[in-house]
């Protein structure tokens, strides 16, 4: 495949995902700063009102990233042994606590919002069950890759056994997705896919 994200001297680590996020952590401190300024229930029910929708869909998009990279590393990984380029991680120290740091902190904040959404608007805030399992899963990959600090190559990333490994079609659709993710930042799209996976 001629394309701008698999070359002859290697694979991208990152296929164009990350220049389409926003870091969550600040963001939802930021939240919690706002509506910690006023101290009248009301103005704080109106203000949480307006970040709600933010809020959710600043989760689904991360969500679909971990998605998004479970499927790279995936599709990648089926095309023999290609140096990785510009993998950031490679190189580091390991610490697995820093390395799932963001993913448990999503992981308590889903938590938090349940308790928020009922307090602020008296409604319920479900959580699919996907979406947890795409946590889970990240742990598992990001766990095993010890953080992608030794992954210089393709073979040097580990697909989690209980990971399924999808062929032909399914391969191609995940590869295209990706590819047309990368250029127009729908992350979300990527949602669906990781079924083929986990």
């Amino acid at each position: 495949m001629d394309n701008n994200l698999e070359l002859e001297d290697g694979v991208q680590f990152d296929p164009g995902f990350i220049k389409h996020m926003s870091a969550i952590v600040p963001n939802i401190e930021y939240v919690y700063g706002t509506l910690n300024k006023f101290k009248n229930f009301n103005q704080k029910k109106h203000q949480f009102k307006m970040f709600y929708p933010k809020i959710v869909s600043l989760l689904d998009t991360y969500l679909s990233f971990y998605a998004g990279c479970i499927l790279w590393a995936v599709y990648i990984k089926t095309l023999g042994n290609k140096p990785l380029l510009n993998n950031i991680c490679y190189g580091g120290e390991y610490n697995e606590e820093e390395t799932l740091s963001e993913v448990n902190f999503i992981r308590n904040y889903i938590e938090q919002l349940k308790k928020d959404v009922k307090y602020y608007t008296g409604q319920d805030f479900t959580f699919d069950f996907q979406s947890l399992n795409i946590l889970d899963a990240y742990s598992e990959f990001l766990k095993e890759n010890k953080g992608f600090v030794n992954a210089k190559t393709t073979d040097d990333i580990v697909i989690p056994k209980s990971f399924k490994i999808p062929e032909g079609k399914d391969l191609e659709q995940i590869f295209e997705k990706v590819q047309e993710v990368s250029d127009n930042g729908k992350l979300k799209d990527l949602y669906p896919l990781v079924l083929k996976v986990i």
